[in-house]
């Protein structure tokens, strides 16, 4: 686990990470005496836990945790404090924890043995694609509402696609075919894929396409999907195909086929 210390003192900041070090022995741990330092390294690696002095001078803890929550929503957050005057505002933004000083050994052990988002918790994916029969996307288990219904065929077509990058002009060419002007089409594309990546920034999902110039794709790491459980783990899969794919796109027909196939082969036909 990835777990950030930010304390403005050396000295201080020293003996928590060497506490932490003692007690969670295996964690990868992330110092800092400036707090937007910490938070420009927030926003390249993904931070499990944060232990935040709340007496910080460039950007306060409260606020250095809500921005992490911005970036992460099941980041844990434990505030160190002189004091209780700010505890309210901690629970306010949802905080697994909140030490006073002079820190303990037990006290800080207590609040790394009880996160409010454990580790085999925050391994749940947010995102599900489901494909078999209707493709519909959900996060957090609700149906995800795009402003346009071209954008919802984008991400079915990059799920379809498997994780490659799939590049502007097929994307056009699969969502059009051959109908209506190039250009128009093009600037169209913008449009989804701003109205794709504003409906991501709001459900605070990151990484989830991986863009290059002129192509996207999706992360299958960090999805769900009945497609790759099944084409991975067959028999075994908790999914199971039974002859519908992506139905309401055409253009789905030739990976249909391709599980037909597969689908037949395992039934020894």
């Amino acid at each position: 686990m990835k777990v950030m210390l930010v304390d403005e003192h050396p000295d201080e900041l020293d003996q928590l990470s060497q506490m932490v070090s003692k007690i969670k022995p295996e964690m990868d741990l992330l110092c800092f005496n400036s707090s937007l330092e910490a938070l420009a390294e927030a926003r390249k690696t993904e931070i499990d836990i944060a232990i935040i002095s709340l007496e910080l001078p460039e950007l306060s803890g409260i606020d250095l945790g809500r921005y992490l929550t911005d970036l992460y929503p099941m980041v844990n957050l434990i505030f160190l404090a002189d004091g209780r005057e700010k505890g309210y505002e901690a629970l306010e933004i949802h905080a697994s924890g909140y030490l006073l000083r002079p820190l303990t050994k037990k006290g800080l052990q207590r609040e790394l043995e009880d996160l409010r988002y454990p580790e085999l918790q925050k391994k749940a994916k947010r995102v599900f694609a489901y494909t078999f029969g209707n493709f519909e996307l959900f996060v957090d288990g609700k149906p995800v509402e795009f402003k346009y219904t071209r954008t919802k065929e984008i991400v079915a077509l990059l799920v379809n696609n498997s994780g490659a990058q799939t590049s502007n002009g097929e994307i056009i060419a699969s969502l059009w075919e051959d109908e209506g002007d190039p250009k128009k089409k093009a600037s169209y594309l913008c449009n989804l894929r701003q109205d794709l990546q504003n409906t991501f920034n709001r459900l605070k999902l990151k990484g989830i396409i991986i863009k290059q110039r002129g192509s996207m794709a999706i992360d299958k790491d960090k999805i769900e999907c009945d497609l790759y459980d099944w084409m991975e783990k067959k028999e075994k899969s908790k999914y199971s195909y039974l002859g519908d794919y992506m139905n309401q796109y055409s253009w789905a027909e030739y990976k249909h086929a391709m599980l037909d196939e597969i689908s037949y082969d395992l039934a020894g036909y």
